[in-house]
């Protein structure tokens, strides 16, 4: 009969598990601090700005490095992660993608291969561990 009861109570236990595991409030992401306008000069939007680079080259078809040109805003969001939202405008260079490239890149102007965009990176960043995470990236031609 203990053992009907254990087993009975152990699924109980599962099905409120999971029930709870499902509640929508439960699942979602608390802001701890809203957007606000920050400087981009700050040093982790500077990091954040070169990831989001390195990220849109590495994922980019384009035979040409981009580099940012221009940084319109930047906004941070506290969550469980520190979210810089950056608004900046970028635009092709003359150095071609190579592998462990290093190069002092300059923007191709008034040429064929000009190309200019602005872009939105949300980038996650946890400094405390030195770890970014590129969540949304948008760009349109300009």
């Amino acid at each position: 009969m203990t053992r009907a009861w254990g087993s009975c109570l152990f699924l109980l236990a599962i099905l409120v598990a999971l029930v709870d595991s499902t509640l929508p409030d439960q699942n979602t992401v608390k802001v701890l601090r809203e957007l606000k306008n920050i400087s981009a000069t700050n040093g982790n939007v500077k990091q954040c700005l070169w990831f989001a680079m390195r990220e849109y080259n590495k994922e980019s078809e384009d035979k040409f490095i981009f580099q940012a040109v221009k940084v319109v805003q930047v906004r941070l969001q506290v969550t469980d992660l520190l979210e810089y939202l950056i608004d900046a405008e970028i635009a092709r260079t003359d150095c071609r993608k190579h592998p462990n490239s290093n190069e002092n890149c300059v923007v191709k102007e008034n040429s064929k291969l000009e190309k200019r965009q602005m872009c939105n990176f949300l980038v996650g960043r946890l400094p405390w561990k030195g770890k970014f995470i590129m969540m949304k990236q948008r760009c349109v031609d300009t």
